[in-house]
């Protein structure tokens, strides 16, 4: 017979677990009766519903039952799902379900210490799983504008709202209308030629004069090195509009103000910092025997930069200049005021016609905007990675 653990035979008492899962239907109830018009009645359905559905669970069905139930909630919370909002009520139903079908036992059965040491307190417990939801609250918080945007630029209408047939998943409701007013608008592409002509040279000289920086001041000879960090990275850290006024005076007294290599280097100045702090870091693992090694069998020190330096410390180059282009590539405040009309980006534009012209194409904007940024930061995480094992920091 196979061994069973404690959390496979012992149910918890029902003092902890029916408030525990009635709390979290209390919840999630206050939304559902937020939306029907009684927040109240929705916590006190939704905590009493829940709370005996776990009773169900643990007493009546037990562990044999698990699958029956987890199946039942599925289909019952899907039902009345469709009964009250239609097919995307039904979607989400049944996504309740399965929540509720899997926290229960996850909460009865104990599963939820399984993965900790057995020393820890309740109150250590409590405090694990609390930080986690705090944070996922946050994240939720955070990314649900976005949730929202996306869909939204489906819109087959010139609305800024879901409409009757989006909400009821018609395929009529959705339309790449505004993605095509996008590529076939001269004034859209215009700006699209301006970023992508801004943010690439920005990025270069970013990388380059941000990675001499960060190498520099890695040296424990260097003099005030850390006041020479402080007034580098100070852009990350100065609000964007002082830092877009200071450069509109100082550009306009040298002739730079409107003009391409102004924003460019308005530009590189806002992407230093990140590619000087990432470099920084990955230089932290570097083993300096190796530049005292080149340097003994005759390499010179450019040489022994390109040979020996730069192969470990390219993660965290390229994740640096990622991090320019996109600082770059969705800055609006700076360009508006060290720019010209012919300098006009894509942030640009779409604050203009947020400003003037509200049209649903900024959204579809916003989403191809979302994707890239989106790409670029799993291609830092994956570079990030990368480093850590080339530096025996993370196992292979």
């Amino acid at each position: 017979m196979a061994k069973l653990t404690l959390t496979e035979t012992k149910t918890l008492p029902l003092n902890f677990t029916l408030p525990v899962v009635a709390a979290a239907g209390a919840f999630f109830g206050l939304f559902v009766g937020t939306a029907q018009g009684s927040g109240l009645l929705g916590i006190l359905i939704g905590g009493a519903l829940c709370a005996g559905l776990a009773y169900l669970a643990m007493v009546v069905l037990g562990v044999d039952g698990e699958r029956m139930f987890k199946w039942g909630a599925i289909v019952g919370f899907a039902v009345a799902g469709f009964l009250i909002g239609g097919f995307p009520g039904l979607v989400m139903g049944a996504l309740f379900g399965w929540f509720i079908g899997w926290f229960i036992y996850w909460i009865g059965r104990g599963r939820y210490r399984e993965k900790l040491v057995p020393y820890l307190t309740s109150g250590q417990v409590l405090w694990y799983y609390t930080f986690r939801v705090i944070c996922g609250a946050i994240f939720v918080f955070l990314i649900t504008p976005i949730l929202v945007v996306m869909p939204l630029s489906f819109n087959s209408e010139n609305f800024f709202t879901f409409t009757p047939e989006m909400l009821r998943f018609d395929p009529e409701g959705y339309s790449l209308r505004h993605y095509r007013d996008f590529l076939n608008s001269s004034e859209w592409q215009s700006a699209l030629k301006n970023s992508l002509l801004i943010a690439p040279v920005a990025t270069l000289l970013s990388v380059g004069f941000g990675t001499l920086a960060a190498i520099g001041l890695s040296q424990p000879h260097v003099p005030f090195r850390r006041a020479i960090m402080a007034i580098l990275i100070s852009p990350m850290i100065v609000p964007l509009i002082i830092s877009a006024a200071g450069m509109y005076f100082f550009y306009s007294r040298i002739g730079l103000q409107g003009t391409y290599l102004g924003v460019v280097l308005a530009h590189a100045a806002l992407g230093i910092p990140f590619v000087i702090i990432t470099v920084t870091a990955t230089l932290v693992g570097f083993d300096r025997s190796l530049v005292r090694a080149a340097a003994n069998l005759g390499a010179n020190p450019v040489r022994t930069f390109f040979k020996v330096q730069m192969p470990l410390i390219l993660p965290g180059v390229i994740s640096g200049g990622l991090f320019a282009f996109i600082t770059s590539f969705d800055e609006v405040v700076v360009v508006i005021f060290v720019g010209s009309a012919n300098q006009q980006t894509l942030p640009w534009q779409m604050f203009t016609g947020l400003r003037e012209q509200i049209s649903p194409t900024i959204l579809a904007v916003a989403t191809i905007l979302v994707g890239i940024s989106i790409a670029l930061l799993t291609t830092v995480e994956i570079l990030r990675r990368r480093s850590e094992r080339l530096r025996g920091m993370s196992p292979g």
